[in-house]
């Protein structure tokens, strides 16, 4: 049995101990440096960055239908002819290759005066959908900076877990050393030394195993970060928990802080907007058109040799609607049927984000509960593994005691890796409700 156990210990070291002198080389990220990274390379937040600044863009008079069109136009039209009239006084007129040339041009006005007061209108919406813009900005920075702070700690706790592995492999390879002794001795029987190699064999196993699940993890954040999927970088070996939630306070910011309340709140308003802004279509309009013209034409034949005229212009119109098939009153009733949809939205994200709110809350006193709880079992556990293991040296007890007690100790230490984890996700998530990650 001694030879497949070295097998396992090769394979080991030779899928280990690359990861480990790479880790010399590689700089310790925070969470706070992969936050600072996402912020400013995560393609979801410069995709949402670019929406929001569209948006801004838009947000003009001009866009608004507030200012005027102006417009110069100019124009020239130069032809050959050949002309042969034969008049009705019985003479006639020939020109070989005549030429005629017209030049126009002129600076034209377009200006609507009144439209029912839809540009206003227009204009107050055009700056509630900037606002909107922002707001769904913040929310994307806020939802992917949930996503990296799990990501890190994700990494953070399967690092701890490799540690809990290893840790409960030296206890491992010292209950195999008394048992090869005591075997050799004549003390145990060898089925107490083959249980204990092949316990020993399944722990190493497991640390190869961890390994990789460390790898996927590390590949996950860096994804997150917009980094090359094998970025090396290390990771803090705990997770801190100092955090003491006010309940009170998240109370009253949920509701005017969290973004996707305050994002379907902003679209209610955008669409009361819409309704007014369709209903001012039953209103008059009134537009002012004026400009400067120019017009010049010669002709090297005919009656009209040059013909010259230019001078200001200045002109109005007025619109008042009447009857467009009912399709103005269509419009209103779809916007107010869209306004109703989005008050449902909004009373029902207030719903979920208040549930979530109070899940989170349980969450993370019941998770540091159990956490204190934890670590008290930590600590028995390992002592009663090295209780365990002085009584095998002396021949107090039987290997699968100690086999036991291993079991006991690393069921604890996941566990309170678990709860760890378990407490931060909460923590993240009451920060991300309230927009204060």
């Amino acid at each position: 049995m001694i030879q497949p156990l070295m097998k396992i210990r090769h394979l080991l070291l030779i899928f280990l101990l690359p990861a480990c002198f790479q880790g010399f080389g590689q700089s310790l990220l925070t969470v706070e440096d992969a936050i600072g990274i996402s912020l400013k390379q995560n393609y979801d937040i410069l995709v949402s960055r670019t929406s929001a600044d569209i948006d801004a863009a838009n947000n003009t008079a001009g866009n608004a239908g507030m200012l005027p069109n102006i417009g110069l136009n100019a124009s020239d039209l130069f032809s050959y002819k050949n002309v042969a009239i034969d008049l009705s006084s019985g003479g006639t007129t020939n020109a070989p290759d005549a030429h005629s040339n017209s030049f126009s041009a002129g600076l034209d006005l377009n200006w609507t005066l009144f439209d029912g007061g839809r540009m206003f209108i227009t204009r107050k919406k055009l700056m509630e959908i900037k606002e909107l813009g922002e707001i769904q900005f913040r929310d994307k920075v806020v939802q992917t900076l949930y996503n990296v702070i799990l990501a890190y700690y994700e990494v953070v706790r399967q690092k701890q877990q490799l540690t809990s592995i290893n840790e409960v492999i030296r206890y491992n390879k010292e209950r195999v050393n008394i048992l090869q002794a005591s075997f050799n001795a004549g003390l145990v029987p060898k089925t107490d030394l083959l249980q204990s190699q092949v316990d020993l064999n399944v722990y190493l196993e497991n640390a190869i195993i961890q390994q990789t699940v460390i790898i996927d993890s590390k590949r996950s954040l860096n994804q997150w970060l917009s980094r090359d999927a094998d970025t090396p970088f290390e990771v803090i070996d705990s997770i801190t928990l100092t955090y003491v939630p006010d309940k009170a306070d998240l109370n009253q910011k949920l509701y005017s802080q969290n973004t996707q309340v305050l994002d379907l709140q902003k679209q209610v308003d955008v669409s009361k907007l819409a309704i007014r802004e369709l209903s001012a279509q039953r209103l008059p309009w009134l537009s002012l058109s004026a400009g400067y013209n120019y017009l010049l034409s010669s002709n090297s034949a005919g009656t009209q040799i040059k013909n010259q005229t230019f001078g200001p212009e200045v002109g109005g119109s007025f619109n008042f609607p009447i009857f467009y098939g009912g399709n103005i009153n269509r419009q209103v009733n779809v916007a107010r049927l869209q306004q109703k949809s989005a008050s449902y939205s909004l009373e029902s994200m207030k719903k979920e984000v208040n549930t979530q709110l109070q899940n989170a809350l349980s969450n993370y006193e019941h998770a540091m509960e159990l956490l204190e709880l934890e670590k008290s079992n930590t600590l028995l556990a390992r002592e009663n593994l090295t209780i365990a293991m002085h009584r095998l040296r002396l021949g107090q007890t039987t290997a699968l005691e100690v086999r036991q007690a291993e079991e006991s100790y690393i069921q604890s230490l996941t566990r309170n890796n678990q709860f760890a984890y378990t407490a931060k996700v909460a923590e993240t998530k009451l920060k991300q409700l309230i927009a204060t990650l």
